[in-house]
């Protein structure tokens, strides 16, 4: 019974913690905001995932020549 008591804090916990973040409006590193920073690190990301190797781009043009 007394886990029962408990169980609507330990569900309401993580969201109270959540609110203890900082605003996407707080100075961030570098003299942007913090949800600039993450979309940065975001859009830096993405390019990491779709760029290619420079040396895939020098055999691809030997074998064309």
């Amino acid at each position: 019974m007394p886990i029962m008591r408990l169980l609507p804090c330990l569900l309401l916990l993580p969201l109270a913690l959540t609110a203890c973040g900082q605003p996407d409006t707080a100075e961030g590193p570098g003299g942007v905001t913090v949800g600039e920073a993450k979309s940065l690190n975001d859009a830096a990301a993405m390019l990491d995932a779709n760029s290619v190797s420079a040396n895939a781009v020098g055999a691809d043009q030997e074998m064309n020549q």
